[in-house]
């Protein structure tokens, strides 16, 4: 990381930061939608299954994610600002909160899997999958978030290319556990969409390994002396982490719940079918969301560093390619998405069924993603500035008091049926959207009067 001059050199850097955790994000993704996709080509049940695993699931590994974040903006202002002596300790803390938080989780979910999933209702074939998964996937929930500190930590100094190499040597391990555990290769049993589960575990201890692999590998954070030099947990640590991470958490927590509340509530009210076509709209339009939350990451990065350094015009600078950028893309890919919409359900599943009704949602998840992809950026924009706890308040009324209850509206009381609650996630995205960028404005009014660096 250094302080870009230049359009130009912010561009360059800018970049240089970006494309890597694009990979990354699309990597981990793609994981998912191996999922998906084979266990679809297992039985619509099964796709069902994982469909609603994946949905209670999301909120609160994005959630948790959320909270460990904070170690990005931390690292990057202290590196930003000179003080790199403070970045080991603050890591080796949010390894223990880490661990700590995903205990917490286990926990959790042994007493509340069986009842939340009971009170859905649902066909016993599709409660049997979704309860075995999600006890699969348990197994490698520590080093999962453990795996995602050491992450922001390689990622907040600009080593972004540290996370990508280590993502892309796992997701073939990934496909290859997947073919073995979902359908009864390899000598592995063959547990259907179950299997799933069990793969994405395996793959998060892998992720976990290669990451501890690499602070002893790469000369460049060997320095820091990761799992060499240890101290005592401290609250004081925790506190300081938490009182930026649990908003951006929980942030984030109600912008992915109401994805999996839309699909619960669907299954709740709709038939299997309908269940599949939107998890396989969902699965797809959250890989093409991968861009801007990518987009989001660097824009943390790069505004947290200026931001640290006291260059506030460069870090304004860097929020305008990043926001519109993202914009951009999301335009591009909403063309794709219109003229190729069924041809990509047929990746999924032969249900032609579905494939109809996926393509209807996909029509509907054109109009979303466009504000999907401003608030997004606009997040990171406000996260590099350390500015959460408005943004969670704004991003609680978008999601929780307006997208949640418009879209439960119209898919029960108007001809709309399940693309209501598309509708209102599309309501619930602009309106965050246009919070996140009231809040910016005046973030940057508040520092307006702070010195700036010349170019």
């Amino acid at each position: 990381m250094y302080h870009a001059k230049t359009w130009k050199e912010k561009v360059t850097l800018f970049f240089a930061i970006l494309w890597p955790i694009m990979v990354t994000q699309i990597s981990f993704y793609a994981m998912n939608l191996v999922d998906t996709m084979m266990s679809g080509r297992v039985g619509t049940n099964d796709l069902a299954g994982v469909a609603i695993g994946s949905s209670l699931w999301l909120p609160i590994f994005t959630g948790i994610n959320g909270i460990l974040l904070a170690v990005t903006p931390i690292v990057a202002q202290y590196m930003g600002s000179g003080r790199r002596e403070k970045i080991s300790e603050s890591v080796i803390q949010a390894l223990y909160l880490s661990v700590f938080l995903a205990i917490l989780v286990v926990i959790g979910g042994i007493f509340l899997l069986d009842p939340v999933l009971m009170l859905m209702n649902l066909d016993f074939a599709v409660y049997h999958i979704s309860f075995h998964y999600l006890v699969g996937l348990s197994i490698g929930i520590i080093p999962l978030f453990a795996a995602n500190v050491l992450r922001n930590f390689f990622d907040a100094q600009g080593f972004t290319r540290i996370t990508m190499i280590i993502t892309i040597l796992a997701v073939p391990f990934n496909v290859l556990l997947n073919y073995g555990f979902i359908f009864g290769k390899f000598g592995l049993p063959a547990l259907g969409g179950i299997g799933a589960g069990y793969a994405t575990a395996i793959t998060y201890w892998i992720i976990f390994f290669f990451s501890i692999w690499m602070t002893f590998k790469v000369e460049v954070v060997r320095h820091y002396r990761l799992f060499i030099k240890w101290v005592i947990p401290s609250w004081k640590a925790w506190k300081e982490q938490l009182a930026i991470g649990i908003p951006i958490g929980l942030s984030i927590f109600f912008e992915s719940s109401i994805f999996a509340v839309v699909t619960l509530m669907i299954g709740m009210m709709f038939t299997t079918v309908t269940v599949a076509a939107h998890q396989i709209a969902l699965s797809f339009t959250s890989l093409i969301f991968m861009i801007p939350l990518s987009i989001s990451m660097a824009l943390t990065i790069v505004v947290g560093f200026s931001v640290g350094g006291k260059k506030y015009q460069s870090a304004k600078q860097y929020s305008h390619l990043g926001v519109w950028g993202g914009i951009g893309i999301l335009a591009v890919g909403a063309i794709f998405l219109y003229f190729f919409r069924e041809q990509i359900a047929y990746l999924y599943t032969q249900d032609p069924q579905v494939v109809q009704l996926a393509g209807q949602f996909f029509i509907i998840a054109i109009v979303y993603q466009i504000s999907d992809a401003a608030q997004s950026g606009l997040q990171g924009v406000l996260r590099g500035y350390k500015d959460v706890k408005i943004p969670f308040i704004t991003a609680f009324i978008s999601y929780w008091l307006i997208g949640i209850p418009s879209g439960y509206a119209l898919a029960s009381y108007t001809y709309l049926g399940p693309f209501g609650f598309w509708i209102g996630i599309t309501l619930g995205l602009t309106c965050a959207a246009i919070g996140f960028f009231v809040r910016l404005r005046i973030v940057l009014r508040r520092i307006s009067n702070e010195p700036v660096e010349v170019n």
